[in-house]
């Protein structure tokens, strides 16, 4: 049988699946994995979401159709009032918020409406890789501007040299994935300035931005004289523990929302209407629950921190946010070949750093978004691991 002459698009050849999808997927072909990998909290959808989509999938026979396109209204006036309270960002829900398929639907809707062929986004490193494969897709070049390794920091003298011409954006993500960094609000200000100083739009990727430990995590999306340039993306997966449920949500202004709108129609018509649902009654629902979330999260961090602190040869910067560690390790060999071995091995899910960027060298995302159990199972091996090598 003659093989088929298959010819792929440019963009598809461009891209890659991330390591954060791919280790799990080894891992499942392996079995009796423990997992420091994927960003997913451990904890249940919450008894009250539960009930709010039972009830609507068994009362209204919308509950299971198409919403509007750009969602429920409800939803939109919810989200409108969360951004309104947590960042002073006043929002007209019919013309500038829009619910889509988790927030990255959202980013993607974003950057194939800012960038042309060709145009330069800016990208923070260690990035997220998903944004790197979001520019590439709209076949623009992403330009990495280091964090300040000693700390993770945001360095807005870099980011300021990376402007050209052609830059057309920059993505800004804090609290920070892979690095667990709070990005510190004069360094926020800075890029700001830079910003508005060449006319370049920012989309702030605000995922985690109930996820800070030490002290709440600002937020570019609190500048009003960034308004017009700004594209704000949240999502309900890490702070909601919806992270199945694929909803989240963006502002832009009017302008911007209405480019975006196109590529949302043509790419999901809508979010799942169930998953609304969930969303609005995660926000309109007792809010003490993701206060405990935040609790245990907190509580995780301090002890996977002290399981690293007593395993030889590991280095980390403590994070403020989110719930990842880059765990710097002193054996050799590059990281997705460690990440490999640790799985076949010590059936333990890592990954590797170096997927983040140049700067994930010789490191490991580690997450601890899991129970203390899983931690603790984890880190055991990981220890037992390290120290036979």
């Amino acid at each position: 049988m003659t093989s088929l002459p298959y010819c792929f698009s440019q963009r598809a050849h461009n891209i890659k699946i991330s390591a954060t999808k791919l280790m799990p997927m080894l891992a499942s072909e392996i079995g009796g994995c423990v997992s420091l990998g994927q960003g997913v909290p451990s904890f249940a959808t919450p008894p009250h979401v539960v009930e709010a989509v039972c009830q609507a999938l068994t009362d209204l026979p919308s509950a299971g159709k198409y919403s509007l396109q750009p969602g429920t209204v409800e939803l939109r006036r919810a989200v409108a009032d969360l951004l309104a309270a947590e960042k002073q960002l006043l929002a007209d829900p019919e013309r500038e918020i829009a619910i889509t398929v988790g927030g990255m639907e959202a980013l993607l809707c974003a950057v194939l409406c800012l960038c042309e062929r060709g145009d330069e986004v800016i990208v923070p490193e260690p990035f997220y890789p998903s944004h790197v494969e979001q520019v590439l897709l709209a076949e623009a070049r992403p330009v990495f501007v280091p964090l300040r390794r000693h700390d993770w920091s945001l360095d807005p003298e870099a980011v300021a040299a990376a402007v050209t011409p052609r830059t057309r954006a920059i993505i800004i993500n804090s609290p920070h994935n892979p690095t667990g960094s709070v990005f510190a609000k004069a360094d926020l200000l800075a890029v700001a300035e830079i910003a508005l100083r060449h006319g370049l739009y920012v989309v702030c990727d605000d995922t985690y931005d109930a996820l800070a430990y030490d002290e709440p995590a600002f937020s570019l999306a609190s500048l009003p004289e960034l308004r017009p340039w700004l594209v704000a993306v949240g999502s309900f997966s890490k702070r909601f523990a919806l992270t199945g449920w694929r909803v989240g949500y963006a502002f832009a202004p009017e302008p911007i929302m209405a480019q975006m709108l196109k590529v949302h129609d043509c790419t999901a018509i809508c979010a799942p209407t169930p998953s609304q649902i969930a969303a609005l009654a995660s926000l309109t629902g007792p809010q003490h629950i993701y206060t405990g979330f935040l609790n245990a999260l907190r509580d995780r961090r301090r002890r996977i921190m002290e399981r690293l602190d007593a395993i030889p040869g590991i280095a980390y910067n403590a994070p403020g946010g989110a719930f990842y560690i880059m765990a710097r390790y002193e054996l050799p060999g590059a990281p997705m070949d460690v990440a490999t071995r640790l799985i076949r091995e010590a059936r333990v899910i890592t990954i590797p750093g170096d997927s983040f960027g140049p700067g994930g060298a010789q490191s490991l995302r580690l997450s601890f978004g899991g129970d203390m159990a899983e931690i603790d199972t984890a880190c055991d091996r990981l220890d037992a691991w390290l120290r036979g090598q």
